[in-house]
């Protein structure tokens, strides 16, 4: 399996390459250059795996020869043996259409978890037959960060520079981050905005005086690795519904559009997938884009949702690409475009296209929490904000009676614990593994939201490629 850059100038990599890499050095990402396909007794044969086991099934077409299917189904047992559930992402029923599959049962109680787990032992593999030490940058609204630092931490040959939006993340999500105190953990909290923290990692990419200095790769599902091994629980959660046998549709509640390109992916696939439900809050750009083809930055506004506060969605150009017919060169001059003005009208027939297997809802702060509630009193569930914003979303789908619908759970109730009993009456708590986190001692530096100042403050600390020489 080769990697080609979105943006058609990048050479092309194999999977361990574009693992490491991260970013494309044109500033595109990196995407299979031919979806590999599922045949249906391929799909219907992964019915009772264990979902290590249906992650090695999935990825082995992505990983091409970088691993042995022995060694890739060893990185996936390890990776989902931290989990504290037998099914990793289990499915619960919420009513005779609706259903929820939860992604939060990692070490860190959120979906990031399900990949990162698995992106830090490829860090590791990968690094230990060479001679270089991984410079990791990343940006989080909330999740990527601690469950990244919990990847990595304490790994050989891996620094990890995190960058958040400072006062923009609850309270436990930063903790999470910030109370890890390994050595090669350096978290930065910028006074600014999610996408001023995700603007400056692909600057510092783009910055070839900074970039040239060291091994850089990315955590943020910019890296090709991270979203593949998303496309996973797609398959895991539509087998146990029926499929190949009758199509699913998936409400997703996103902001940078790489959980549900991963649903796209996993369509691409062969997948039986119905429809793919873009959920945004009032920060609506996908929606927008959606359904109108208004992909025009605005202002972002602070919601009890963080991590879907974001007006520029990185992963969108992953989709940008398809709907150009795979033109790189034709899509760079598009996204150069849009990086000059902000703005960027999709053609209607793009749109149509994406309509096909998309389409989007916007959720305001009311529905939100009328589906936080709903959740509790008719169910018994306790859902994080961003899950019942998903969950609004799929309440507003016109699809058939018999087509169900799976949420994704994306964080644990108690990781927005004041939200939660804002909208229900009822305090979630933290899992006894990470109970003391309010406990512990914080770490982390207070940057402005300028990009010399931050790579200043990585160069001081980030092992240059001449010390590997």
């Amino acid at each position: 399996m080769r990697y080609i850059s979105t943006r058609g100038s990048a050479p092309a990599l194999d999977f361990e390459g574009a693992t490491l890499a991260g970013l494309a050095s044109d500033g595109g990402l990196y995407v299979p250059a031919a979806w590999p396909s599922l045949s249906s007794d391929e799909i219907a044969g992964l019915a009772g795996l264990s979902y290590a086991d249906t992650a090695a099934a999935v990825m082995a077409p992505f990983v091409g020869e970088a691993l042995t299917p022995e060694d890739l189904r060893e990185l996936c047992v390890a990776a989902y043996g931290r989990f504290d559930h037998a099914a990793v992402t289990p499915l619960v029923q919420l009513d005779p259409s609706n259903w929820l599959l939860e992604l939060f049962h990692g070490p860190t109680l959120a979906f990031k978890d399900v990949a990162l787990q698995l992106l830090g032992l490829l860090f590791e593999r990968f690094l230990s037959t060479r001679d270089t030490h991984l410079t990791v940058v990343g940006a989080t609204s909330g999740d990527t960060g601690s469950a990244a630092i919990d990847a990595l931490a304490g790994r050989a040959k891996v620094d990890i520079f995190m960058l958040h939006p400072a006062g923009r993340v609850s309270e436990v999500q930063r903790r999470q981050m910030t109370t890890v105190l390994s050595p090669n953990v350096h978290n930065i909290a910028i006074e600014g905005s999610f996408d001023d923290a995700q603007a400056m990692v692909k600057a510092m990419f783009a910055h070839q005086s900074f970039s040239g200095r060291f091994q850089l790769s990315a955590v943020n599902s910019i890296n090709w690795a991270r979203l593949m091994a998303q496309v996973v629980y797609y398959f895991y959660a539509a087998v146990r519904l029926g499929a190949p046998g009758r199509p699913v549709a998936f409400s997703v509640p996103t902001g940078n559009f790489g959980d549900v390109f991963a649903g796209y992916v996993a369509a691409r696939m062969g997948l039986p997938v119905a429809r793919l439900i873009v959920a945004t809050n009032v920060n609506d750009i996908l929606h927008r884009a959606l359904s109108a083809g208004d992909y025009s930055v605005g202002t972002v506004t602070p919601t009890a949702a963080p991590s879907m506060d974001i007006q520029v969605s990185s992963n969108f150009e992953r989709l940008l690409f398809d709907l150009h017919g795979r033109d790189g060169l034709a899509l760079a001059a598009t996204m150069r475009g849009f990086e000059e003005t902000k703005r960027l009208a999709i053609p209607q027939a793009m749109i149509g296209q994406a309509s096909e297997l998309f389409t989007s809802a916007r959720i305001d702060p009311d529905s939100m929490a009328l589906a936080m509630r709903g959740a509790w009193e008719n169910s018994g569930q306790l859902l994080d904000p961003h899950t019942a914003i998903g969950l609004a979303a799929a309440h507003a789908a016109d699809l058939p009676a018999d087509v169900p619908i799976v949420t994704l759970a994306t964080a644990h109730p108690a990781k927005f614990p004041d939200a939660v009993e804002r909208g229900t009456g009822q305090r979630p708590q933290l899992p006894a593994r990470i109970g003391d986190l309010f406990d512990r001692e914080e770490r982390y530096e207070t940057l402005p939201a300028e990009l010399e100042a931050v790579e200043a403050y990585i160069a001081e600390r980030a092992v240059p490629i001449t010390a590997d020489a």
